[in-house]
């Protein structure tokens, strides 16, 4: 069957519980339950209008597209009686015996199963699945006894791995706490403990190094630098930036074009001047960048960055590590205006921000220790996703094995289970 033929605006925070596309993908994989899952809702008249789309326990939520290849053929599977609707571009799935459905999760899930789907989907942008071809994907099916064995043992072994990666994705978060912490301390406060202190006059900033004078980013550096040194005619190639390609620390360079064709709608920088994203949630996810490396030194990009340029009394580097501390993003944040996702960060904000700077050559000694930290903590990281992609790939194996039978689980039983009966 098919979910409701609803929109965003149809939801609301009290009636029925509605499972839309977007939860398939993003939030609830695999399983959903009501009564422990934030569900949007429609209203109760939905019951007599739209009864083809409700659920029941056992059934599978197909979302019928997806923007990527790899996520068509997700689904979440509903594990209770509670009342539910399929909402919009949802494709419903009701196994024959329910009593079995999670057996069905687990072939559903499998790369065999999988693959036939993303074969079958059609899209460029946007990839859609049919019912069509879910009908016309091929399963292969055990006895019932069976099925029941494959999803207790994949429900054990599954939850062994599923374990241990949520403990590398928790170490993956206080990594990102801890870095986050250190270079916040060190742009408002240093590297020596011991150093004196003194009131840095701005309220939430606090306390400061003494040797530390207050300025604002407008004395620093350059906002937005003028295009006048290049020419409307110059037809030399240059480095372009869409929105999408400035990550914090990294930018994506992998499109060139000539200076004439972008001069005169994009935003102008060079080697070494700082980049940073203007634009919610852009700029609430920190990216900046010192830009390096361009083609020809030059590059041109979304007109939602905001560009840098530094003078002689600060060291870029430390500037973009400033930039980066938590109390700078709040007050920015706080400070954008327009409406929904296109608030913006105002340039009048930026060249105003208030804050304590170091010595050149501190900012220097202060920039040096946090490039040494953050390739120390970022190989940590790489580290804990090495693990956790190790765990995925050995989770869908396993899987894999499991419902086409290339592993025997008849005899399995649970070791928890056996333990007890031994002791007994």
């Amino acid at each position: 069957s098919k979910g409701l033929t609803i929109t965003k605006e149809n939801l609301v925070d009290e009636g029925i519980p509605c499972v839309n596309y977007g939860e398939v993908h993003s939030k609830y994989g695999f399983q959903v339950d009501p009564l422990k899952h934030n569900l949007k809702c429609v209203e109760e008249s939905y019951l007599k209008s739209s009864a083809n789309a409700l659920l029941e326990k056992g059934d599978f939520i197909f979302a019928d597209t997806s923007e990527d290849l790899k996520g068509s053929g997700n689904f979440t599977h509903l594990v209770n009686n509670e009342k539910v609707f399929a909402g919009y571009h949802t494709v419903i799935a009701r196994p024959q015996d329910a009593t079995v459905s999670r057996f069905y999760a687990y072939l559903f899930d499998s790369k065999e199963f999988r693959s036939q789907i993303q074969l079958a989907v059609k899209g460029v942008k946007v990839f859609s699945i049919t019912q069509a071809m879910l009908r016309a994907s091929n399963i292969w099916l055990p006895s019932k006894d069976e099925k029941n064995k494959i999803a207790n043992f994949l429900d054990y072994e599954t939850a062994k791995i599923d374990s241990l990666i949520e403990k590398q994705q928790q170490l993956i978060q206080l990594l990102n706490e801890k870095r986050q912490a250190v270079i916040s301390h060190a742009v408002t406060k240093g590297l020596n403990p011991n150093v004196p202190m003194k009131d840095s006059g701005v309220e939430w900033l606090g306390q400061v190094p003494e040797q530390w004078g207050a300025t604002k980013i407008k004395y620093v550096a350059e906002l937005t630098p003028k295009k006048s040194e290049l020419s409307n005619s110059d037809s030399r190639l240059c480095t372009f930036i869409p929105m999408e390609k400035l990550k914090l620390g990294s930018l994506v360079k992998d499109e060139e074009k000539q200076i004439s064709e972008v001069i005169g709608g994009y935003t102008y920088f060079k080697d070494g001047d700082l980049l940073l994203a203007k634009v919610t949630p852009c700029f609430e996810n920190k990216n900046m960048v010192v830009a390096n490396d361009l083609k020809n030194g030059i590059g041109f990009g979304s007109s939602e960055i905001y560009v840098l340029r530094t003078n002689s009394k600060v060291n870029t580097q430390f500037l973009y590590y400033r930039l980066q501390e938590d109390q700078f993003i709040e007050l920015a944040t706080g400070a954008m205006t327009g409406a929904g996702g296109l608030k913006r960060v105002p340039s009048e904000f930026l060249n105003n921000f208030e804050f304590a700077l170091p010595p050149l050559s501190e900012q220097i000694t202060i920039k040096e220790y946090l490039d040494q930290y953050l390739i120390k903590n970022e190989c940590l990281m790489n580290k804990a996703q090495s693990a956790i992609q190790l765990m995925q790939e050995r989770r869908t194996a396993l899987i894999s094995a499991a419902v086409t039978g290339k592993i025997d689980v008849r005899n399995w039983q649970n070791p928890t289970e056996a333990k007890m009966e031994f002791s007994a």
